[in-house]
């Protein structure tokens, strides 16, 4: 049986709805974060739910935590058979403004954080012929605008998962990509844009969303049991997808509408 899962950013929003949602099936969890106070928290509700684990400090910049972290999933758990690489950061803006900071920022945690997870735990998935669960978002495939660093970072995420889907056939480790729109999280604690007036829409895009990140804990934890590469959680996310493939102008012009309506917004409250 296997029933030990490792998560990073388990410390709120989606990382810690998917451990309660493993939980509750009783499995053991290591949980990661940079937020100390909001593991401690998980870890107090994944042991309500009949789950139990430990959790450990982790920035997934720092490929030393991310190896540190699996030597202790060894020692404590004898192993792991899932990694969820959920750690992530909004940031949004026009591309002029985005700085090469803000670009670093983005692909060091969404993108290179995903890598370095990927890569620290390999050894032990392969023992246990376990699964890989990476976190991208719809932004990966639709490519929305005033977000660039963050759609090319998640769209790395997609790439990424796709090769190992194709190489880790080979050692009998599953992958899977999850591509969440908008939901109702706390992704923007972290979020860095240009303006307030960028946070604010963004924010009433969260704010919009009908489906919580519970919803999306239990839809991930349905599509992972059917063994399903790529997982989109919304409706509108999964028909947004489909135009795209069959008629990918459509959505490009959508995208060049929706950029020149947030530059006139942005006009009128300047």
């Amino acid at each position: 049986m296997q029933n030990r899962m490792m998560i990073t950013g388990a410390g709120s929003g989606l990382g810690r709805e998917i451990a309660l949602r493993w939980a509750r099936d009783g499995w053991k969890l290591a949980l990661a974060d940079v937020n100390e106070a909001g593991l401690a928290e998980t870890l107090k509700l994944v042991r309500e739910a009949g789950g139990d684990g430990f959790t450990q400090r982790c920035d997934v910049r720092d490929y030393s935590q991310l190896t540190a972290l699996a030597q202790a999933c060894d020692e404590k758990l004898g192993g792991i058979d899932v990694i969820v690489n959920n750690a992530g950061v909004a940031s949004g803006g026009f591309f002029g403004e985005l700085s090469l900071e803000d670009w670093d920022w983005q692909i060091s945690i969404n993108l290179m954080g995903v890598v370095k997870g990927c890569k620290a735990f390999l050894p032990l998935l392969e023992r246990s012929k376990g699964r890989i669960i990476n976190i991208a978002s719809m932004a990966a495939l639709m490519q929305g605008p005033a977000m660039s660093n963050y759609n090319v970072a998640k769209a790395g995420v997609v790439a990424l998962s796709e090769s190992l889907l194709a190489e880790l056939t080979l050692v009998d480790v599953k992958v899977h990509v999850v591509c969440p729109s908008f939901f109702q999280t706390n992704l923007l604690d972290s979020f860095r844009g240009p303006s307030p007036e960028m946070k604010s829409q963004v924010g009433k895009l969260l704010e919009g969303s009908p489906i919580s990140a519970a919803d999306i804990a239990d839809y991930i934890h349905q599509e992972v049991a059917r063994d399903s590469f790529m997982i989109l959680p919304h409706e509108q996310g999964r028909m947004a997808w489909q135009i795209k493939q069959q008629n990918p102008q459509a959505i490009y012009d959508e995208m060049a509408k929706m950029a020149a309506k947030m530059q006139a917004k942005r006009g009128n409250a300047a």
